[in-house]
C-alpha cells in the first residue's frame, strides 16, 4: 500500500496556532482547517462584536486557503461555532459574502464558551485542484 501524504500548511498572514495544533493539514487533495476565530494576525479579537470576528476568521481562512493554493471555491464542508445561537443568521449576513453559490455543506452550533472569549469559531474542509460542478 502506497503512503498517504501529509502537508503541514501554515501562513503567517493567519493567526499562528494557540495551542498544539496546525493551522491546516492538506491529506492528499483534502485539507482540513482548524478553527478559526475572529483573531488578528497580532493574536487579538477584532473589535466589532459577531460579524466583526466572523469576517475575521473567514480572511484568515482566506489566507490558509491561498497559501495552499485555493479558495474558497475549493471548501466543501465548514463548521461554525457560536456563543450565542441567537447570532445565527448575523453571521450568516457575513458568510454569504465569502461564499456566493454552490456554498459548502454546513453544521452550526451553540457551545458553552469559545477560546480567548471569542464570539464565532469557523473550521472548514476544501479539496484542492480545479472544482467542475455537476448539476
Amino acid at each position: 500500500m502506497s503512503a498517504v501524504i501529509r502537508k503541514i500548511i501554515h501562513t503567517a498572514a493567519a493567526p499562528a496556532a494557540i495551542g498544539p495544533y496546525s493551522q491546516a493539514v492538506l491529506v492528499d487533495r483534502t485539507m482540513y482547517i482548524s478553527g478559526q476565530i475572529g483573531m488578528d494576525v497580532g493574536g487579538q479579537l477584532v473589535a466589532g462584536g459577531v460579524q466583526a470576528q466572523a469576517k475575521q476568521a473567514l480572511i484568515n481562512m482566506g489566507e490558509i486557503l491561498k497559501t495552499a493554493g485555493c479558495g474558497y471555491e475549493n471548501v466543501v464542508k465548514t463548521t461554525v461555532l457560536l456563543a450565542d445561537i441567537n447570532d445565527f443568521n448575523n453571521v450568516n449576513d457575513v458568510y454569504k459574502q465569502f461564499f456566493k453559490s454552490n456554498f459548502p455543506a454546513r453544521a452550526a452550533y451553540q457551545v458553552a464558551a469559545l477560546p480567548r472569549g471569542g464570539l464565532v469559531e469557523i473550521e472548514e474542509i476544501a479539496v484542492l485542484g480545479p472544482i467542475t460542478d455537476a448539476f
